[in-house]
């Protein structure tokens, strides 16, 4: 090496890191924000012994906190898992005013939680410089349900204390939205998912078994701030 090229070779390292950190693109994201949660739920009329034409049930929109966490794949791939607070969901009576002299129509007969990550596949438009990142993504919903109670409004249109059973549910989901970067490695994010959440609810009242199959179609509006590292 002659010493004009060690005399440079410094530079060119200097140089060179200055590069590969300006071309450093962090891989990791976490996210918390809020989920708005819009039911679009539709059941089969409930059935079994004693139970008149028309009895249906329908559910309350929610919201609860959201949390993700997104891996960097490439400059348009990211691997997003998401999930919420096991939010409480209230099923309200749909049809007869009254079940025999209890009332029906509008009364809350049961509650639930449940927990359902998602786990997402997203395309990111544009490239890591640009500020706004539009981006699509499927994936699929994992839904499981826990705290099935059913309400003293519930047992009384039963016919006495009832207990319920909601089995886990497996669909796709997809999603729609938008990042915009902030300094510091922050960012801001908002979104549009849909997802399909399928489950038979069984009710058994001393061994009086009464079943609906319910499709529940949740659709979620997420609006969150994430940090990248």
């Amino acid at each position: 090496m002659t010493k004009s090229a060690l005399r440079a070779l410094p530079v060119m390292l200097l140089l060179g890191a200055a590069l590969c950190r300006a071309d450093d693109v962090p891989n990791n994201t976490l996210r918390i924000g809020e989920y708005f949660v819009f039911y679009h739920a539709s059941a089969d009329d409930l059935s079994g012994p004693y139970v008149p034409p028309g009895v249906n049930v329908e559910v309350k929109d929610v919201q609860t906190p959201y949390f993700a966490y997104l891996r960097r794949l490439s400059t348009h791939f990211t691997a997003e898992l998401a999930f919420g607070i096991p939010p409480l969901t209230k099923t309200y009576g749909r049809g007869p005013a009254t079940l025999g002299s209890v009332p029906y129509n509008g009364q809350e007969i049961s509650t639930a939680r449940w927990f359902a990550p998602t786990a997402l596949l997203e395309y990111q438009f544009l490239d890591d410089s640009s500020p706004w990142r539009p981006y699509v993504g499927v994936g699929l919903n994992y839904t499981y349900f826990f705290d099935r109670n059913s309400t003293p409004a519930g047992n009384a249109a039963s016919g006495g204390p009832t207990q319920l059973s909601l089995p886990a549910s497996w669909g796709p989901a997809a999603t729609a939205g938008m990042t915009y970067k902030l300094p510091y490695n922050w960012s801001v994010m908002a979104s549009y998912s849909i997802s399909r959440v399928d489950t038979r609810l069984t009710a058994n009242t001393d061994g009086i078994i009464r079943t609906t199959h319910i499709s529940f179609g949740p659709q979620a509006l997420v609006v969150a701030a994430g940090y990248s590292f």
